[in-house]
């Protein structure tokens, strides 16, 4: 990593707000050049504090882009940080609408030449392409990086028509904890304490609404842009990792954009690419983005004296993509072994899907009953070793060896492999099944067996059962009729190498990953009428192709925050298993910072523990429990703000039950105090 501090240009930094149309302010923070030229204006635009959670990555790179000449410019949505108004849900109208707002306004500044782009990562990438979709004329291009075009069934809330009981509680959970943070006094002043009580009394759990919608409705097709691509106009650079869920967005938006867009996945989890976390390797991601800047909001004269030597990002490939090479398993990987290959097209001509039969080439791993099929019951902790949802660059994040998850599943192995297979894109099961049940669910997983035995997980996918017919409609199943299905898994880019097997494993569990139907049944599978399809790469598709590289990553000089060595740590992923009573009890902490003083002597402290439950022969004993603590401290004034909060998931049969609970102090006061408990009826979930 190079930290830069030779800029073309000299920077200053300044904290505005920012007035809406109705009169509310948004608290930004803007890093402009010193120039007399007006300049573009870059906006990263989240709930999650500019004034500290997201400070120390915000230096990374605003300052970096207003050194070679854009005013980049960090904005608090509405309700969050120091930002006046209150919260809402998860892209809200409202909060589209602010972005529109603040979009013009900063075209409108005299520092700004009246081009605008949008950047982000997850949240950040989410209500970039929704404000692109919406076309304001002064967005000329994006940037968005690990987000997704669909929010049912390409985000935290559900996976192939089932609930995801693992990131809909822990993502909701986390989100109580952001938004119950107060306001803080050295930028808002003595209203601070009001703002703060005036936010509280407007929240409400985010897992209510989500439990409320599981089938793919309006709801859900508000803000997912796969509902019309065509109304984005502004140029597209879609990132993405192999470790993190979103990635698949990234092939529909090269697939399906009218815009120019150009698509890159690299083996990455839900981090920025230059950032350094594992898995790498890191790219001069800043590099490749001002690129990108430079081409949709400069003219040719603006690009400063060294634009010429670089090559034109429309003269990319469409799709840059990563291929890992096979890998033993571990929960880790500093770097991965892997190239770059591009395709100038997507679908690509170079990747054919290609069947593997499970009643031929496969070798079936359970007893094959009378009439042919194999039944898949799987124990209800399957799933326990499946890695977390949004890898995040811890050491714990990805699943450990596959081999106890395989037996609790139906394996259908491959022989050895006597060439090297590629795959890139999305793998797909098409299933003969019979379901004793009217619910149930699918779970398929991917796996490179190497000769000593060992199992990584490449990709996976979970088809509901109910919506076998698609994500809009809950369709039961009639028990003992046996019926076709199929479903795409996770896009991934893999090698598999001579002497190794690939692997098909079905499961009918899923757990914390899924939450299971309360009717346990399993199904059945007809190996001679299923099959897995893989997205096979032509090897001689890159012969003559100029190689694909990528600066050294550069940022700029970190924030300069401290953050103290704890005296005793909790392990990051622990599993409890209770022998005799067939309990398992998965405890996580998602390290997402702890505590931190910043340099202007704020003192943040933040702990985090999520708890999911389940008994290997009961789906109704699934409960997941999510427990925060936030202290905000200025020693030097007396502030003292702390936030509790606890979440838990239950199921009976028919109902969801969801209860939460805030606690907030200021000091040895507390301010606040309330609890929830809803009940909501279970309809495909």
């Amino acid at each position: 990593m190079r930290l830069r501090t030779d800029f073309p240009y000299e920077t200053t930094r300044s904290d505005v707000w920012i007035p809406l149309p109705d009169g509310t302010r948004l608290y930004a923070r803007i890093w402009r050049p010193v120039t007399d030229t007006p300049v573009p204006a870059l906006l990263e635009y989240l709930p999650y504090r500019l004034g500290d959670w997201t400070a120390p990555r915000d230096a990374q790179r605003h300052p970096w882009y207003a050194g070679h000449g854009y005013a980049s410019v960090r904005v608090d949505v509405r309700g969050h940080g120091d930002s006046e108004g209150l919260p809402g849900d998860e892209y809200s109208d409202t909060e589209i609408d602010d972005g529109v707002a603040v979009v013009e306004w900063l075209a409108a500044q005299p520092w700004c030449n009246g081009r605008v782009g949008m950047f982000g990562i997850s949240w950040g990438g989410f209500n970039s392409l929704q404000i692109a979709a919406r076309a304001p004329e002064p967005l000329k291009a994006i940037v968005t990086v690990c987000s997704a075009d669909d929010r049912y069934d390409n985000d935290v809330h559900y996976m192939g028509g089932s609930v995801l009981a693992v990131d809909m509680h822990a993502w909701a959970a986390t989100m109580l904890a952001f938004v119950s943070r107060p306001p803080d006094p050295t930028r808002v002043g003595a209203r601070w304490r009001q703002m703060w009580l005036d936010r509280l009394e407007a929240v409400e759990p985010f897992s209510h609404t989500w439990l409320a919608h599981q089938s793919r409705d309006d709801y859900w097709r508000r803000g997912s842009v796969c509902e019309d691509y065509s109304a984005i106009t502004a140029a597209v650079l879609a990132v993405g990792g192999w470790h993190d869920p979103y990635r698949d967005t990234v092939l529909r938006l090269v697939e399906h954009l009218d815009a120019p867009v150009r698509g890159l996945i690299g083996p990455w989890s839900h981090q920025y690419p230059d950032r350094g976390l594992p898995p790498g390797p890191a790219i001069g991601f800043l590099q490749e983005t001002l690129r990108w800047w430079d081409r949709w909001l400069k003219e040719p004269a603006e690009r400063g004296a060294d634009a010429a030597e670089r090559p034109d990002v429309m003269s990319e490939p469409l799709l840059r993509s990563w291929i890992s090479e096979s890998h033993p398993p571990a929960t880790t990987y500093p770097v991965l072994p892997g190239r770059w290959v591009g395709d100038d097209t997507w679908p690509s001509p170079a990747v054919t899907m290609t069947p593997f039969g499970l009643g031929r080439e496969l070798a079936p791993g359970a007893p094959v009953t009378a009439d042919g099929t194999i039944p898949v019951v799987s124990p209800q902790h399957t799933g326990i070793d499946a890695g977390r949802f949004f890898p995040f660059g811890n050491d714990a994040d990805l699943p450990p060896d596959q081999r106890e998850e395989d037996g609790r599943s139906v394996c259908f192995d491959s022989a050895p492999l006597e060439e090297r297979v590629e795959i890139l894109g999305r793998p797909r099961v098409r299933l003969r099944i019979r379901c004793d049940a009217p619910r149930g669910q699918v779970i398929a997983r991917l796996l490179d067996v190497a000769p000593d035995g060992s199992s990584t997980l490449v990709t996976r996918g979970v088809l509901n059962l109910l919506a076998r017919h698609g994500r809009d409609r809950a369709v039961e199943w009639e028990p003992g009729a046996t019926e076709d299905v199929s479903f795409d898994l996770n896009g991934i880019g893999h090698a598999f190498p001579p002497g190794h097997r690939v692997r098909l494993a079905l499961s009918s569990a899923y757990w914390p990953w899924i939450w299971p139907h309360p009717d346990a049944a399993g199904f059945a599978v007809d190996p001679r009428a299923s099959a897995l399809d893989l997205p096979v790469r032509d090897p001689a598709a890159d012969a003559g192709a100029a190689p694909i590289r990528f600066e050294e990553p550069e940022q700029a000089e970190p924030l300069g925050v401290v953050t103290p060595e704890a005296a005793e740590q909790r392990p990051e992923r622990r599993v409890v298993r209770d022998v005799r009573s067939g309990e398992w009890r998965l405890e996580v902490d998602p390290r997402y910072g702890g505590t931190r003083i910043y340099p202007d002597g704020l003192e943040f402290t933040e702990d985090a523990l999520e708890t999911y439950v389940i008994r290997s022969d009961d789906p109704l004993s699934a409960r997941t429990r999510s427990d925060w603590s936030i202290r905000l401290h200025r020693p030097d004034i007396g502030w003292d703000a702390r936030v509790r909060t606890r979440s838990e998931i239950t199921a009976t049969a028919t109902e969801f039950v969801a209860s939460s609970e805030v606690t907030c102090l200021d000091g040895d006061e507390t301010v606040f105090h309330r609890t929830w408990e809803r009940r909501i009826p279970r309809t495909a979930g």
